[in-house]
């Protein structure tokens, strides 16, 4: 980034601190420095450069006054800067574009929360006329609304650094099951959310997709994710390879190129025809011959062998079933 840039920044940065600070009144520097995307020690630099800013005349009256330690920060004095600043239409049009693609997914944003935002936004680009006949519904928050809806609970288990219980179905294996987690962060991955935490019952950092989350209980015990587990770049992978875990080697028609988007495979190849080599992990033969047969001509199974054989087993049991119906071919009166 250039001076230039960097110092624009910097000023949009501290003209906007002083209506900040006036709503957050006696607010610490570690957690204003969490909202504003600064470290403490930038803010304190801010706090200190805003201290010599102010009106022409430049004496007591004139400059803007604060009262600020790291414990404790407060406006005596704004010298008129009460407003934060105001989008441009591009800003504002770019923010409407941002929150219209998260709101729907499940753990990004509060959904209530992002509504009004774009409530809110649209009026003030049009002057008033999107403003709605009434406010969106506040959301419940507490223990008691956090407890009916498991995206809810489990965001605010991340947000009180608490451990959560989760019931959580796994696509790849077919079962649900219960499991203590330390909640890490919320991630976005291939346009699904998920939470990444450190999971009690497998000992590792692992993604739960907050759509297959079915039930969650904030405990009433701290998180304790290890130290190496709360890197950023620990468990980005979704798939990470348990050789314990039979691997399905499969090959995907051109138009079937969504199923890659809906189950937890790895893509290893595309073939001149648009055809795609994926690999999956799975847990149960049963489950996973029950998967592809209802995917008919669309997916192919090429290895292992037993899965290949339970496939064409299953698939010549169906066919004997239409014959026996009294069905000349698959699907034909």
């Amino acid at each position: 980034m250039s001076t230039s840039s960097r110092l624009s920044v910097r000023l949009s940065r501290l003209l906007n601190m002083i209506p900040y600070f006036i709503a957050n009144p006696g607010i610490s520097a570690a957690d204003a420095a969490a909202d504003l995307g600064v470290t403490t020690k930038q803010l304190m630099s801010d706090l200190n450069q805003l201290w010599m800013c102010g009106l022409p005349g430049y004496g007591p009256g004139d400059l803007i006054d604060l009262s600020f330690s790291e414990e404790s920060i407060e406006v005596t004095f704004s010298a008129g800067i009460d407003r934060p600043l105001r989008l441009t239409s591009t800003e504002a049009t770019a923010l409407l574009v941002a929150l219209r693609s998260i709101v729907d997914m499940p753990g990004m944003v509060d959904p209530t929360a992002a509504h009004a935002a774009i409530a809110k936004i649209e009026a003030a680009i049009t002057g008033g006329l999107l403003v709605p006949e009434s406010e969106p519904p506040t959301a419940a928050s507490g223990p008691e609304a956090a407890g009916k809806d498991p995206v809810a609970t489990v965001r605010a288990a991340l947000a009180d650094k608490r451990a959560v219980r989760i019931v959580y179905y796994s696509a790849s294996r077919d079962v649900v099951s219960e499991r203590v987690v330390d909640p890490i962060r919320i991630v976005l991955v291939d346009n699904n959310s998920y939470l990444q935490g450190w999971c009690r019952q497998a000992e590792g950092v692992r993604l739960f997709r907050f759509d297959r989350i079915e039930a969650a209980t904030e405990l009433g015990e701290a998180a304790r994710p290890p130290s190496h587990a709360t890197a950023e770049a620990a468990a980005l992978d979704l798939f990470q390879d348990d050789p314990a875990v039979p691997l399905a080697r499969l090959l995907v028609r051109p138009d079937y190129g969504w199923v890659l988007d809906q189950y937890p495979m790895h893509r290893m190849a595309v073939h001149p025809d648009g055809s795609l080599e994926a690999t999956m992990r799975f847990a149960t033969l049963d489950w996973m011959a029950r998967l592809l047969l209802g995917f008919g001509s669309g997916v192919t199974v090429l290895g292992p062998p037993e899965l290949v054989a339970a496939v064409r087993e299953r698939s010549n049991a169906a066919l004997a079933a239409y014959a026996a119906a009294g069905y000349e071919e698959a699907g034909t009166p």
